[in-house]
């Protein structure tokens, strides 16, 4: 089935009636007293723990729990705990909108922190933007959205693609075969990468979508020996990262002359697959593992002490840890005010902290990041090789592909 906007909010629109039902009286006068009370304030976390994408949603809810303890261990905010409500919605859509409603309805979370498809940030929208609450979503992703209510520390496309593409056809070739996963963050992402191709005079050799989980991509690959692409654009997800790149290196391809470049492939796939698989392979993100700073270097280390010597951090793990710390200091600004939803988003614009990858900052026009971004090469270890990265941090435009469009503080402006 093809995952489109629509039918999200035809979903989501059911699972949020059944969510509601129980709760007659959903926001009472002064019920922000119920988000931080009795020396606690109440998060949801929000990511999947089963599941096709659970191999990279896992390490993004050991990241949250791990800056919520952190927090905790440094004695709260405002001498405030940190309650964390977990959940899992087990990688599909229509559960993420069913749980996000249960931890705002029901449970009362000043913030629910969680995502990484954009199919379960759609899903979830509605609940949010209904009931004035926050979410925090901490996935690279298409942009093309302005929501007050939700707070975006993951890349958008000028922060990924706008040198990404440009490098690799002057470093491979001009002919690109796109492959994504069936849903919208990659086919938004790949009209992206064709309006650049576009502009340099490259040619798309085929364009295709597989489900999400997808295992089998032999069809796939013959299309690859027929086309003979310079490069594979892959904005494939999940478990079917793994799959790709391991019967890619079994069909005899190399990524010397035809390598794959992707949005979505990190440290914790490759772990998942082995470091032989994506050898030689690229990708572009704000953030790699082996990233020289002194913040890092503690993020990986607290993170392999507590998950393991073997565990490893990545892009979207990165930033489900720093907006933690984002929120904490939205709090500790809103002081003894009321802490609600809207509080900590109006406190958190315009905030900077120190997060592994570098500084980042939240613009508060548009309530996305300000990042640092980098052009990485596998390697068989398991880690990227830094090939190129941006002098200075990058100013997120969310409509930057689609001239006369731009996010603002009061809404989306332009056609």
């Amino acid at each position: 089935m093809t995952f489109t906007r629509r039918n999200f909010l035809k979903s989501t629109a059911v699972a949020g009636v059944a969510g509601s039902v129980g709760f007659p009286h959903i926001w009472i006068k002064d019920s922000g007293a119920a988000w931080a009370a009795n020396g606690e304030i109440k998060v949801g976390v929000l990511f999947s723990l089963t599941g096709t994408t659970a191999v990279v949603e896992k390490s993004m809810h050991n990241a949250t729990m791990m800056a919520i303890d952190e927090i905790n261990a440094g004695g709260g905010i405002n001498g405030m705990k940190l309650t964390a409500i977990v959940e899992d919605p087990a990688s599909d859509p229509a559960t993420f909108a069913d749980k996000a409603n249960k931890l705002v309805l029901n449970d009362k979370c000043v913030s629910v922190f969680g995502s990484y498809t954009s199919a379960s940030r759609k899903a979830v929208l509605p609940v949010f933007e209904k009931r004035k609450n926050l979410y925090w979503y901490p996935t690279l992703y298409e942009g093309r959205e302005c929501s007050k209510n939700v707070m975006y520390t993951g890349a958008v496309p000028n922060q990924q693609q706008k040198e990404f593409i440009p490098w690799l056809v002057k470093t491979f070739g001009k002919k690109f075969y796109l492959i994504g996963s069936n849903y919208i963050y990659p086919k938004e992402e790949n009209n992206v990468c064709k309006i650049l191709l576009k502009e340099l005079g490259g040619e798309v050799v085929g364009e295709e979508y597989v489900p999400l989980g997808h295992s089998e991509f032999g069809s796939v690959l013959n299309k690859f020996r027929e086309t003979k692409p310079d490069v594979i654009f892959s904005t494939v997800v999940g478990d079917s990262v793994i799959a790709l790149h391991k019967q890619y290196k079994a069909a005899g391809f190399s990524p010397d002359k035809m390598p794959m470049a992707s949005l979505t492939t990190s440290e914790v796939e490759i772990a998942a697959m082995g470091g032989e698989y994506a050898a030689g392979h690229f990708t572009s993100a704000p953030y790699f593992m082996g990233h020289q700073s002194k913040e890092n270097e503690v993020f990986v280390e607290n993170y392999r002490k507590r998950f393991g010597k073997d565990s490893v951090t990545h892009f979207v793990s990165e930033a489900a840890y720093f907006q933690m710390h984002l929120f904490r200091k939205a709090v500790e600004k809103i002081g003894k005010g009321d802490v609600t939803p809207i509080a900590v988003r109006d406190a958190t614009a315009g905030l900077e902290i120190m997060a592994p990858q570098g500084k980042v900052k939240v613009d508060g026009d548009n309530l996305h990041c300000y990042l640092w971004p980098k052009i990485g090469q596998a390697q068989a270890d398991g880690q990227f090789k830094v090939i190129q990265q941006s002098s200075d941090w990058v100013k997120p435009e969310p409509y930057w592909a689609y001239p006369g469009q731009s996010c603002t503080k009061d809404g989306l402006k332009g056609a």
